[in-house]
């Protein structure tokens, strides 16, 4: 059929469109709508349209150009009439995903399809683990269900595959969050977290997630404190739970000690309340004795590269030397020790700064500049680490002391400076101004000397007094060691130091120890108590240390461990749980429950109580034998289950939780308590999904989305698929409520397909049929494998819409499969047509589809005719086809035809499936 002028214009612009339009579409929507009508057309059949587009706008351009060529529109989401926006396929079958999302929720448990199996001897097994959420009263918003989602699609393909699966949920309960919130409404935190469990249960249940309710925890469950506490114990008796004095920052208004991520500009991150910094009674858990074998346990794990470095660069592990600088003139033999990866530079050494919290601060100060030392050290000491060194500016006072360089035994001064942390290292530096950036910026601003010890090997290399020179190079003005290269400076000048009892080789790490108490109320108690003195005379059976005037010490130097009989040790109920001004923590003013006598002698339990991360360290032991009343967890269940074998979380808990959960599990693994050193194989980060607006969704920004809404509107296997089509899993993604519609036509189109399938059994395919449906089974396989899921329902999208243009010769072996195949994304639509295919059990076992790889393979490929050199024609002929066959085809093509007329045919490359060249003259 000629087209006529109108419709040429139409197409004109209609082509001009589809370039502007599909400049926005992501690559995998437009793969997706490639059928047997346009590929924006069949794009927005599934409403999958780029931002700015608007159907309402241009509705006529494309239907109008299609017809004037012949060919009907799918565009479902433009103006045009029924005939033209809907195929026989889905005319008159709209999916009613409300009646069939409840049907199957309510088929799921009262079957308890998921429960999780007895382990097999013939099966492998994959332990599938979310990140459990933290219950808040807000409940879940949109970008929450997305690594959910793509979790239970895995463990849904994973049973199809015949694995055994755990695949568990529950609330890490504990936590300052659920507290406040408490005392905001005046309620007490067990009930705030129960209701707020409930609401995120519904929500999640909701969604259809294939969890094993029945393995569901809290951390706050009170079984599940009692293990948690037996843990704590086992790493007292191991002495890797201590009590030390730590500087903090404590913020009264809260009333704890917060991290220093937490504190900014001197005020707390929530609420912005002023916080202090004084050193202050904790415990502290030994992490770094174990800081080899968190770098060392990363080999081998599959994680993304950047949580591996994240972790490695928190454990900081760094190789250098100790050097130990004598202070001048000290009866005690008092001794400055410092570390350096740059042992060459020591004899550049010009000054040595210590930290405002340095316990020879004092001592090295002279009477002359103590008044400005002490109050030089009282502002600086109130700051967080975080802020001291992030600060750009650096500043110090001069102490008035010296201190003797280990090898000249020259005498360089004593500094404090903000810019060293008592935390870290030794709490003292040896500044080599000339080598090092900072020690440069800070001896300009005061005058302090610079001495060159490293020059550049090119001798011809120009050396710019006025900067630094920090790279490797060759030793000069350093006496003995002139001429050395760096690496050889640093292994003489550390074997010098240790020949002179002076220092040595160390190694050092960044890691240091966590500081696990709270001040607070809503966490787990501390299983420790302490025996109470009284003075002299005092006869313990005639006083009472709950009274307000009785004198008493409790003995905090005498740690007790709860005997693990006693366990679990549960918190008291108090009417007034708001933190106060005093360190000890509300829980002190329980005195019924913080004292008691024992074999007539009085005793003070522990007021800490853990932090939120300690529930977090060890839940994916519970969910293994969560109904255990003997131990945390069996040694069956450790052998049948661990380590989990995919574990999915957002990249905020890349370093703390992770690292945290990995010292306990290895802990548990040096007890003998688990076989595996490592607790989790293969981690994955699922992408933000961002508001509206391109922010990060919350409540202050108003661009929370509620998944309540969106199922309501759509139902929940529209938000699984959209959610997994947005993009890469990984990828940060911004909400589109309006593209949600698409994936629901989607959804649509396949539970018509099945009806027509199941209605009129055919039992037939053809050869593009089953060539495309092999392809797809093989392609999904794949990307499920890969986690791919969007480039899976894209593939999924073309069959089923090869499938529609079948009308009503749909084959049932297409539907059936199609079904198994679009399940563990979207299960309910999964079963309902699985069920309208004429299968009465669940479809939740049900082996994976399998494809035929010579079926995945076309017979016959495109290929391009040359003639001397230039394309001039195509044709179409069997992959393998010879010589013989590949020409007569050609010569059948009028192009050629034209090409070759008059001439003689010289010789003709041939290369099967790439290249016909014939040369003619």
């Amino acid at each position: 059929m000629k087209p006529s002028p109108n419709a040429i214009f139409i197409l004109m612009a209609t082509s001009l469109l589809y370039r502007r339009v599909t400049a926005f579409v992501p690559s995998t929507i437009r793969r997706a709508a490639i059928t047997a009508g346009s590929s924006l057309t069949t794009s927005t059949s599934f409403g999958l349209t780029p931002r700015g587009y608007s159907p309402q706008k241009t509705p006529f351009l494309i239907p109008t150009a299609c017809r004037a060529f012949g060919h009907k529109s799918v565009l479902l989401g433009s103006t045009a009439s029924s005939e033209e926006a809907t195929d026989t396929a889905t005319a008159s079958n709209v999916y009613p995903f409300k009646d069939i999302e409840a049907k199957w929720q309510a088929y799921w448990e009262e079957h308890n399809t998921f429960k999780t199996p007895e382990r097999s001897p013939n099966k492998e097994k994959k332990y599938v683990l979310d990140m459990f959420p933290y219950p808040s009263g807000a409940g879940l918003h949109v970008g929450h269900p997305e690594g959910y989602t793509a979790s239970d699609a895995m463990a849904r393909y994973w049973r199809m595959k015949g694995y055994d699966v755990l695949h568990p949920m529950g609330w890490d309960s504990f936590g300052l969050p659920a507290e406040q919130y408490a005392i905001n409404t005046g309620a007490q935190p067990a009930d705030t977290t129960a209701k707020n469990i409930a609401t995120f249960k519904r929500q999640l249940k909701m969604l259809g997630f294939s969890y094993d309710w029945d393995r569901e925890i809290a951390t706050t469950d009170i079984d599940y404190v009692k293990w948690t506490q037996w843990i704590f114990l086992q790493l007292f008796k191991k002495g890797l739970a201590e009590q030390s004095s730590v500087s903090v920052n404590w913020c009264p208004a809260l009333g704890t000690v917060l991290a220093n991520e937490e504190v900014i500009n001197g005020l707390s991150e929530r609420g912005d309340h002023p916080v202090e910094r004084f050193p202050l009674r904790q415990w502290v858990l030994k992490i770094t004795d174990y800081a080899d074998r968190l770098e060392a346990g990363l080999e081998g794990l599959d994680w993304p590269a950047g949580t591996m470095t994240s972790q490695q660069q928190w454990i900081g592990k760094s190789e250098g030397c100790n050097a130990d600088f004598l202070v001048d003139g000290s009866d005690s033999g008092d001794k400055i020790s410092v570390f350096t990866t740059r042992a060459d530079t020591l004899m550049g050494v010009t000054y040595v700064t210590l930290a405002p919290e340095h316990p020879l601060v004092s001592k090295v100060t002279t009477d002359e500049q103590r008044a400005e030392v002490e109050e030089y050290v009282t502002i600086t000491s109130s700051r967080s680490d975080l802020d001291r060194t992030s600060s750009k500016e650096k500043t110090g006072v001069f102490t008035g002391g010296y201190a003797v360089h280990p090898i000249s035994g020259e005498k360089v001064p004593i500094w404090v400076g903000d810019y060293v942390l008592g935390s870290y290292g030794t709490g003292a530096v040896m500044a080599v101004p000339a080598h090092d950036d900072r020690d440069f910026e800070f001896a300009s601003k005061y005058g302090l000397d610079v001495k060159r010890v490293v020059k550049p090997v090119d001798e011809n290399s120009d050396i710019d007094e006025n900067e630094t020179f920090t790279d490797e190079g060759v030793i000069f003005n350093s006496g003995d060691f002139d001429g050395l290269s760096t690496k050889e400076a640093k292994k003489a000048i550390t074997q010098k130091l240790s020949e002179l009892e002076k220092g040595g080789p160390k190694t050092t790490y960044k890691l240091r120890d966590w500081v696990f108490s709270r001040q607070r109320y809503w966490g787990e108690p501390i299983p420790i108590y302490f025996p109470v003195d009284f003075p002299d005379g005092v006869d313990p059976e005639n006083v009472d240390p709950k009274a307000e005037d009785c004198e008493h010490t409790i003995r905090y130097d005498k740690p007790i461990p709860v005997d693990e009989a006693d366990l679990p040790l549960e918190l008291p109920i108090m009417d007034n749980f708001q933190p106060g001004d005093d360190p000890s923590g509300c829980l002190a003013r329980a005195k019924d429950w913080r004292y008691f006598k024992k074999e007539g002698k009085w005793f003070a339990r522990e007021t800490n109580t853990m932090p939120q991360w300690a529930g977090s360290c060890w839940y994916y032991f519970r969910y293994t034998d969560p109904k255990n009343s003997e131990a945390a967890f069996s040694s069956k269940a450790d052998e049948d289950w661990m380590p989990v074998d995919l574990y999915i979380g957002g990249a905020e808990h890349a370093v703390l939780h992770l690292l945290y959960a990995r010292f306990w599990h290895q802990v548990l693994y040096d007890l003998g308590f688990t076989k595996h050193p490592e607790p989790f194989q293969k981690l994955v980060h699922q992408g933000m999904i961002l508001g509206i607006d391109g922010e990060k969704m919350s409540k202050s920004r108003g661009n929370v989305i509620n998944p309540d809404d969106v199922v309501d509107d759509q139902g929940a296997d529209a938000l699984r698929l959209y959610e997994m089509f947005m993009g890469p899993l990984e990828a940060v993604k911004p909400w589109q409520t309006s593209q949600v519609a698409g994936v629901s036509r989607f959804q649509t189109k396949v539970y018509n397909v099945v009806k027509i399938a199941a209605a009129n059994d055919i039992n037939t395919m053809s050869e593009e049929t089953t060539r495309l449906l092999h392809k797809t089974i093989k392609k999904v396989t794949e990307d499920m494998e890969a986690m791919s899921f969007n480039t899976a329902i894209s593939s999924m999208m073309v069959l089923t819409n090869h499938l529609q243009t079948l009308k009503d010769q749909v084959p049932r072996e297409a539907a059936e499969k199609l079904t198994l195949m679009v399940s563990p994304i979207a299960p309910h639509l999964g079963e309902e047509c699985w069920n309208i295919l004429g299968h009465e059990e669940s479809l939740a076992y049900e082996p994976w589809v399998e494809y035929v790889e010579e079926l995945c393979v076309d017979n016959t490929i495109k290929m391009g005719v040359q003639v001397n050199g230039k394309v001039r024609g195509e044709i179409e002929i069997a992959k393998d086809a010879d010589q013989e066959t590949a020409m007569a085809e050609a010569l059948n093509q009028s192009k050629i035809e034209v090409q070759l007329e008059g001439k003689q045919i010289k010789k003709i490359i041939y290369v099967p499936g790439r290249i016909l060249n014939i040369v003619a003259k």
